[in-house]
């Protein structure tokens, strides 16, 4: 899909990842929207880079409609779905603290897996109304984010690897539900990636992390998740398949 002149909504897309993959795309001539639930952060970003900002619960379904429907009636129906949204969790199932309260994973999966597939499928009704573009075949793309935790989770990340795991397990079944109406479904699965999250992390702690990455030994650069997204989009070939962003990365339980 050639990205010029098309409307993409990118959820989370007012930090890190989301951030930049809004400025790639901006930059590559699309019509960006930004979903986020921190509404002063997303203005900002639009305000520098010429895009739309939109108050959004990725968990909340009247949420979602409201903020397709307002990105329908400013900028067109999009044809570019990127998932970013998501919070990240650390916790036992059973701990010192006691057990893990049934709300606490509920939260989780609500805003992770919950949430990107109420946006799915929300964005890929909105684009089975599109012609299908000539030079390519297909009405959209939609990239959803997962994480190296879908298939080799630490401890204390019980809820965040379900979640991440149930985007893995849907790519393929989505892909080809959604292949007849030429959507593609795929999904990025990040190792470790230098977003605001590490900034509570000590020097020291974030060379450590660095060196368990076989090559190149550092943290992924949000950039470099954007670079991909792009990638993705232009190339209709991918479809129905997760790639790991790591840079051959395999966490050890510890």
């Amino acid at each position: 899909m050639d990205i010029q002149g098309q409307v993409a909504i990118i959820t989370g897309g007012a930090s890190g990842m989301g951030c930049a993959t809004a400025k790639r795309l901006s930059a590559k001539g699309a019509k960006v929207a930004l979903l986020d639930i921190n509404l002063a952060a997303a203005e900002k970003l639009a305000a520098e880079m010429g895009a739309m900002a939109v108050q959004c619960d990725v968990s909340r379904e009247a949420s979602v409609v409201a903020a397709l429907d307002a990105v329908r009636d400013q900028l067109g129906v999009a044809r570019i779905c990127i998932n970013c949204a998501g919070m990240v969790h650390g916790k036992r199932m059973v701990g010192k603290e006691g057990v893990m309260p049934l709300d606490e994973f509920r939260h989780v999966i609500e805003v992770n897996l919950i949430g990107t597939f109420n946006v799915m499928r929300l964005a890929a009704d909105a684009m089975m109304t599109l012609d299908v573009l000539q030079a390519s075949g297909e009405r959209g793309v939609i990239i959803n984010t997962a994480s190296v935790a879908a298939y080799e989770g630490q401890i204390g990340q019980t809820a965040y690897s379900a979640s991440k795991g149930g985007i893995v397990s849907l790519t393929l079944p989505a892909a080809r539900e959604l292949g007849s109406a030429g959507i593609r479904v795929m999904v990025i699965a990040p190792g470790l990636v230098d977003t605001p999250m590490f900034e509570k992390i000590s020097p020291e702690a974030r060379a450590s992390l660095a060196q368990m990455v076989p090559f190149p030994k550092r943290l992924a650069r949000p950039e470099e998740y954007a670079q991909l997204a792009e990638q993705i989009i232009e190339n209709v070939m991918l479809n129905g398949e997760v790639i790991r962003l790591d840079g051959a990365l395999r966490m050890q339980a510890k």
